[in-house]
């Protein structure tokens, strides 16, 4: 990896409301029309009016193509939302409700034009809870499949109740163009894996929202795995509500030709003694393929005793991609345990190819295995054995299209791999 790109704000921060008091309207502002200088200061609002029409100049928009998003910003969405299909552990509590049931909105208000229309848009949500006390025995697996591209909205409500344990795995597929919310709340001492996989069709425009809400001695476990789809932007935000929560936020992105995917992350430190992990790792081919990863951090000066870190990787296979990768770190108290972030983008390590290929390694297996091995610590962190699986098929199938192209031979023998690891040349 070559080079890295950082920038950190030591700017004072102001509080930001992110309780059900603003579904009034209310919501908060940078002072006159100076651009807020705190990722704390940013608007949230339950009021779709509130947010204008981004135009790609705000900080929220600079890297995003906001005119494939027009299908989402015009109002309140009227197409159907994608189907949903659920299995797993029968202990689970699968809930739909209607807009007013008051357990919605709970984890925050909207931040963006996107999240407060997906928001204003919905009629029925769908509400997953895992009860106190239980651990599942499997995964909840919530398929969410796409049949039509009129622009559409959806709620998601995920609740692990107090000294719970559970996973639930988003999975979309299909055809869509969706804004999405996904409320994500865990309640004191309970465990929570939240993983969501965007697996669209070609042509579709996914925006979601995750908020989350971490309380006292919580964890939660947030992965984020996207391969398809035309424009796909997910945001989420992880606010802790009492000491002793933890955070681990993981992705996995693999952009190809004319592909943007970006992913804008929020940790909102506001309470002593709480830790975060933020790692997204990234892949690119082709031309016009486009990531864009924004990880933002804020330790407010009541958060003592913090502990965070935040990286960002990204791996470009070919010419004419282009990751933008920014980390913001904002710290207003001196009493923590640690915080840093980094952030690398660089092409093909050609001296780890030559060290495979002197070994008797052919060209395409040694490039599957550089990858493979770029991916690999994320892989292992999804902690859902048929998500791995399928990620890694979905994996080596981009690599064969990039592969081929780049070395003119389909002859992309796995064995040869499987052999080199097994008979100990490569380690």
């Amino acid at each position: 990896m070559s080079t890295t790109t950082t920038e950190t704000t030591d700017n004072a921060g102001l509080s930001t409301d992110h309780s059900r008091a603003v579904a009034d309207g209310a919501h908060t502002h940078g002072q006159g029309t100076v651009p807020e200088s705190s990722r704390g200061d940013r608007a949230t609002s339950f009021a779709l009016a509130d947010f204008p029409l981004p135009t790609g100049r705000e900080e929220d928009w600079r890297f995003s193509p906001v005119g494939r998003f027009q299908g989402l910003f015009g109002g309140v969405l009227t197409g159907a939302a994608p189907q949903v299909e659920i299995a797993g552990d029968p202990a689970v509590t699968i809930e739909r409700v209607g807009h007013d049931d008051p357990r919605l909105g709970a984890a925050g208000a909207p931040g963006d034009r996107l999240a407060a229309t997906a928001w204003e848009s919905f009629a029925e949500a769908l509400v997953i809870t895992v009860p106190a006390n239980h651990v599942t025995t499997g995964e909840t697996i919530v398929t969410i499949t796409g049949t039509d591209t009129t622009p559409a909205a959806q709620h998601v409500l995920i609740v692990a109740e107090s000294l719970s344990e559970g996973v639930v795995v988003l999975d979309h597929r299909g055809s869509a163009e969706l804004a999405q919310t996904v409320e994500i709340q865990v309640e004191d001492g309970a465990s929570l894996r939240v993983v969501s996989v965007q697996d669209w069709d070609a042509g579709a425009v996914h925006a979601s929202s995750h908020r989350a809400v971490i309380g006292r001695d919580a964890t939660l476990r947030h992965v984020v795995i996207t391969l398809g789809g035309d424009v796909v932007r997910i945001t989420p935000e992880a606010a802790f509500t009492a000491p002793g929560g933890e955070v681990e936020m993981n992705g996995l992105y693999f952009a190809d030709a004319g592909q943007h995917q970006e992913h804008r992350l929020f940790v909102d430190h506001a309470v002593p003694n709480c830790r975060s992990r933020v790692t997204y790792k990234g892949a690119l081919q082709g031309d016009g393929a486009h990531s864009v990863w924004i990880g933002d951090v804020l330790i407010r000066k009541e958060a003592e005793g913090t502990d965070t870190y935040e990286l960002n990787r990204n791996l470009v296979l070919t010419d004419g991609a282009r990751a933008d990768s920014v980390p913001n770190l904002e710290i207003e108290t001196g009493e923590i345990e640690g915080a840093g972030h980094a952030s690398a983008t660089g092409r093909f390590d050609d001296e780890q190819l030559f060290y495979l290929r002197s070994r008797g390694i052919p060209e395409a297996a040694a490039r599957r295995l550089v990858v493979r091995g770029f991916f690999a610590e994320m892989i292992s962190k999804i902690g859902v054995q048929s998500v791995q699986d399928r990620l890694l098929a979905a994996i080596d199938a981009e690599l064969d299209i990039v592969m081929g192209q780049l070395i003119g031979t389909d002859d992309l023998d796995e064995a040869d791999v499987i052999a080199a690891v097994e008979s100990g040349v490569v380690k």
